[in-house]
């Protein structure tokens, strides 16, 4: 895993398949201006005012772009924000056409294992639909726990330190 901090805040985290970068301002309203779903336009409208209210903690607000090596936009990932107690939720998908081919995992463990890498950060959370049997495999198969809660979406996984 290669790590860049490039300009404004913005990260990069590469994987052998993989660039994972955060989204730049106009990325995420071009990405808010092509959505169609009401909750997902919720969702990154939420996320793009977080970074404009908090451009320090950037990197816990913005979408994660997933891309393959070539450029091949197949995915997004984003952090709710750092809580007071040292947690962050990781959340993700992979573009229907690109799913079955470890991409998920290979995103969520990098973000994970940064993520945990940065100061005060002691725990990641996750939450997946109860149907969702492929989320809470690639979960499974970075390290998350089952914690036992039952959240908005469903079952909460960690990850610690």
């Amino acid at each position: 895993m290669k790590n860049n901090i490039e300009g404004n805040n913005e990260m990069t985290i590469e994987t052998k398949r993989l660039v994972i970068h955060t989204a730049s301002e106009d990325e995420m309203r071009s990405m808010l201006a092509k959505q169609t779903d009401k909750e997902l336009i919720k969702a990154y409208g939420e996320m793009l005012q977080e970074c404009l209210d908090h451009p320090e903690d950037w990197n816990w607000y913005a979408t994660w772009m997933i891309e393959l090596k070539d450029g091949t936009h197949i995915g997004d990932l984003c952090f709710k924000g750092l809580e007071k107690d040292g947690s962050v939720e990781v959340g993700y998908g992979i573009t229907e056409d690109y799913q079955g081919n470890g991409y998920a995992t290979e995103a969520v463990e990098a973000a994970a294992a940064w993520a945990l890498e940065q100061p005060g950060v002691c725990r990641v959370d996750a939450e997946t639909d109860p149907d969702n049997k492929k989320s809470q495999r690639v979960l499974e198969k970075c390290g998350f726990i089952p914690s036992g809660i039952i959240g908005e979406e469903g079952p909460r996984y960690y990850k610690e330190c």
